[in-house]
């Protein structure tokens, strides 16, 4: 990391129902954060994107007006874009490219679709382990880690339900919610919710809405040309662990371990160095699995260390302070979104909920059924 580069512009796309085409929330974001960023659609040279067609970043790219030297268009799911960020960085400290947009875009509740514009997965040889006992594709998968986290270490769902009622404290505070005048959640409505795969109710799960975003990254140096807040990219760690549940060998040991241990040492730091935590969740189950994985907590404590509002606004570790995925949006994949959320907290331009003076921030998000993982640390330039 030692060459620098930084984080220059961040934007969301229109969220929530859009009635937008994924390519129309692809250029909304693309154009939104290079208008954030002091720059234009020439400056670019550098493309990653996924979701959008069976070659995303051709027709991202095509329809934008853009001709990269250097594209990504990795497909791991929801951590997919902070694995894009690693690669940015790696190929502007190379001289691959000097300026890259990572984007994304969903219509996927305007749609009322589940496809994300991936292959059929029903001919994957894991399938012959799992389909027969009719899995909801990922529910079912994250609520067996979930009932194990529970059997395992004698949590509770009350405990897990903490997540939940967090993310929503701090969707109040985020006029860009979707939730945001849904009201305050406490442990008894994400109790009393729909179970959909136990231990997991619909309010331990994600939104399902429309949106996207984007992020624009270039060197230190001309960062500092273009702004006086660049986020700079201090660290980055990934590791892919499993297509399935079927081959786990203990569900309760994400890869977050791996690439958390990664973007920490690179950045130099340690957990109790941060000041601002973002992680992907998609269910409340993500949350307590990474927070221990990332070192947060010991093995089986995260579900009594977020009790008593320490994940609440004002608590003792601010995380997923847009709302998260629980409350904030989800399209489909939200891994983009943390990232945009951790820079603007960085700048301190959160309004409402603003961390007081925060420099650090780790982003963790994880792909299929935690299947793959990635962790950024992010800094402000000093």
């Amino acid at each position: 990391m030692a060459d620098g580069v930084a984080v220059v512009g961040v934007a969301e796309s229109d969220l929530g129902i859009t009635d937008q085409t994924i390519l129309g929330l692809q250029a909304q974001a693309i154009s939104r954060a290079l208008a954030d960023a002091g720059l234009s659609l020439s400056d670019v040279d550098g493309l990653a994107t996924n979701g959008a067609a069976r070659f995303s970043t051709a027709q991202v790219a095509e329809y934008v007006g853009l001709r990269p030297t250097w594209t990504d268009s990795t497909a791991a799911g929801g951590s997919s874009y902070e694995i894009f960020l690693g690669h940015a960085v790696d190929a502007i400290n190379a001289g691959r490219c000097k300026v890259v947009v990572i984007s994304y875009g969903s219509n996927q509740r305007s749609a009322r679709s589940r496809s994300l514009a991936g292959v059929a997965e029903a001919h994957l040889p894991d399938q012959q382990f799992e389909a027969p006992y009719g899995p909801l594709y990922p529910i079912s998968l994250y609520a067996m880690a979930a009932q194990r986290y529970l059997h395992e270490y004698g949590a509770t769902s009350q405990q897990l339900a903490e997540v939940a009622v967090a993310a929503r404290a701090w969707a109040l505070l985020n006029p860009k919610a979707f939730r945001y005048d849904a009201g305050p959640l406490d442990v008894d409505d994400v109790l009393s919710s729909t179970m959909v795969s136990s231990p997991l109710h619909v309010l331990d799960c994600c939104l399902v809405t429309d949106g996207g975003g984007a992020i624009v990254v270039t060197s230190l140096e001309r960062a500092r040309e273009l702004r006086d807040d660049p986020v700079v990219v201090r660290g980055w760690g990934e590791c892919t662990t499993s297509s399935s549940m079927a081959q786990v060998p203990d569900l309760l040991v994400p890869g977050a371990a791996v690439s958390g241990q990664r973007a920490l040492t690179d950045a130099g730091l340690s957990v109790d160095d941060i000041d601002v935590v973002e992680i992907y969740d998609s269910f409340s189950i993500n949350v307590l699995l990474s927070l221990e994985a990332l070192g947060f907590c010991g093995r089986g404590q995260a579900a009594s260390f977020v009790q008593g509002g320490r994940i609440r606004p004002g608590g003792g570790l601010a995380l997923n302070t847009s709302g998260g995925g629980l409350s904030y949006c989800h399209p489909g994949m939200f891994g983009l979104l943390l990232l945009v959320e951790a820079v603007r907290q960085l700048r301190g331009e959160c309004a409402e909920r603003q961390v007081p003076g925060a420099c650090t921030a780790l982003v963790h998000a994880t792909g299929g059924a935690l299947s793959t993982h990635a962790t950024v640390v992010l800094g402000v330039d000093r």
